[in-house]
């Protein structure tokens, strides 16, 4: 049965693909935009792609190759970005939000039937998120700053009198965008959700956790923990823990996130809605850690803070995933599957340089990650 043809920018990559198996199954047929990224992708479409998927090379933002690539298509789901920590800050606008106002323009110029557009975000909008403080309630602090941060002092203090705060669920009623990633996603969530609505074209947010799973970029720097834990520990290298290792984290599995976004795509209840996507588990970034030497075996590897932390970090990143439940999902997969099935995909892939490396000494040279003066 066909359902439709879907559009997915960014189809090559980690989440997109997932996204379009999971489409796939449930009768939709896949149209492909990527412009195969050297920062993710080796230079051709990648082989765990289906064949009955049709592939189109190009560029989100050039005009002419979007027109043509949304012709004939029913729905689309935007997830192509620049997803980094380096600090060229145009290039996040220049990639992530002109080619989302561009995909609205071209639907409403052109008059296209699309009949929902679907915009990933992430959960570091929220920036440091919410925060409960004994004394002043519910509070929202700014963020870290560089100088308090090399000095060991970790969590943040109430904004209002300077107590000690504890962290609680961020909303989606909240965001505080932190950098350039987070802010380039915030304007996206805007442009799809108001020219959306303005335009009558059912539009919908994703603000994703830290997805995990097969096919996760081995080159990207911004592609994180789980990537920079697995290949220093498979090296037998000791992987470097920023901060203290306690910070918490919101680890979701790319099945469920393909889930997510198929059931949003399918349900009006979802319509000019922000969403979490998360597992509903917390996570310290040492747990992790010991949950990855444990899957490879590596218990003889001393885990313990690196002495560095990353500028633009946050301290705790956990999402509150009850709206989208009360639309019909819910997390079915754990982490420990998830860790499993990456570390058995990672072992069978051959990488041609130490991209862990040339990426680490590259954000350390532009000031991306920097040294503590003093260690926990």
């Amino acid at each position: 049965m066909n359902k439709g043809r879907v559009l997915i920018t960014g189809g090559a990559g980690f989440i997109g693909s997932h996204t379009a198996d999971e489409l796939y199954k449930r009768g939709y047929q896949i149209r492909i935009l990527d412009n195969l990224s050297p920062k993710t992708h080796f230079g051709n479409w990648p082989d765990y792609l289906n064949p009955a998927f049709e592939k189109i090379k190009g560029d989100v933002r050039d005009r002419k190759t979007l027109e043509k690539t949304l012709e004939g298509i029913d729905y689309v789901i935007h997830l192509a970005a620049m997803m980094d920590l380096m600090p060229d800050y145009s290039n996040f606008f220049d990639i992530n939000v002109t080619p989302t106002a561009l995909i609205y323009e071209i639907i409403v110029s052109k008059k296209l039937p699309i009949k929902k557009v679907v915009v990933a975000s992430s959960q570091f909008v929220y920036g440091e998120g919410r925060w409960m403080c004994r004394k002043h309630g519910l509070v929202f602090p700014k963020p870290r700053e560089i100088q308090m941060v090399s000095q060991g002092q970790f969590n943040p203090k109430c904004p209002i009198g300077g107590e000690n705060i504890v962290p609680v669920l961020d909303q989606e009623s909240h965001q505080d965008p932190p950098n350039q990633y987070a802010i380039s996603k915030y304007t996206q969530e805007l442009i799809a959700l108001k020219l959306g609505r303005l335009n009558n074209i059912p539009s919908v947010v994703m603000r994703y956790s830290i997805v995990h799973g097969p096919r996760q970029s081995q080159k990207n720097a911004y592609s994180g923990a789980l990537r920079i834990f697995t290949l220093n520990l498979l090296a037998n290298h000791r992987p470097p823990i920023f901060e203290d290792g306690l910070s918490r984290r919101d680890f979701v599995s790319v099945y469920d996130v393909a889930r997510a976004n198929a059931l949003v795509l399918e349900s009006d209840k979802a319509n000019y809605e922000t969403f979490n996507v998360g597992s509903g588990i917390v996570y310290t970034v040492l747990n992790l850690a010991k949950l990855i030497r444990a899957t490879l075996g590596k218990n003889k590897i001393s885990l313990k803070p690196s002495g560095q932390f990353r500028v633009g970090d946050i301290r705790h990143a956990i999402s509150d995933i009850s709206k989208l439940k009360k639309i019909g999902w819910k997390p079915q997969d754990t982490e420990e599957k998830i860790v499993k099935e990456y570390i058995d995909w990672v072992k069978k892939q051959k990488l041609d340089k130490d991209y862990l490396m040339q990426a680490e000494r590259q954000m350390k040279r532009l000031g991306v990650i920097k040294e503590l003066y003093t260690i926990g």
